[in-house]
């Protein structure tokens, strides 16, 4: 499996963006899947998780309410809906795959040992 986040950019604060996890390959659906990102000088840190058929989904404290995580199977993508985007939800993003795994084992991990990992695309927020 091969993933490709897309969707990044510069956004002003209050505003939203869409992020695009794509993945090829046809047992997409079979994994549980993960946003991650990671500021400058700061560690690695979980933002949102969903289960491989959509229907259980996980986020963390700082995004929950602002965040909503969702997956076309057919279309092997996975989506990161921002608003309210805020100057501290600058960060590199990166979404994360794995087979075996639950959403609350994806959050708790930290994204420690995920099976395949995307490139990241960046999102900035100015104030």
């Amino acid at each position: 499996v091969q993933l490709q986040a897309s969707g990044g950019g510069l956004v002003q604060a209050g505003g939203s963006l869409r992020l695009s996890c794509t993945a090829s390959g046809r047992t997409f659906s079979m994994y549980t899947v993960g946003w991650f990102r990671q500021a400058p000088g700061k560690e690695r840190e979980f933002v949102a998780a969903i289960s491989r058929s959509g229907g259980t989904t996980y986020y963390a404290d700082s995004v929950k309410g602002r965040f909503t995580i969702s997956r076309d199977n057919a279309k092997t993508t996975v989506y990161l809906q921002m608003n309210s985007l805020k100057p501290e939800d600058t960060a590199v993003y990166y979404c994360a795959a794995d087979r075996s795994r639950s959403t609350t084992l994806v959050a708790s991990s930290g994204g420690y040992g995920m099976d395949y990992w995307g490139k990241g695309t960046q999102v900035t927020v100015s104030s």
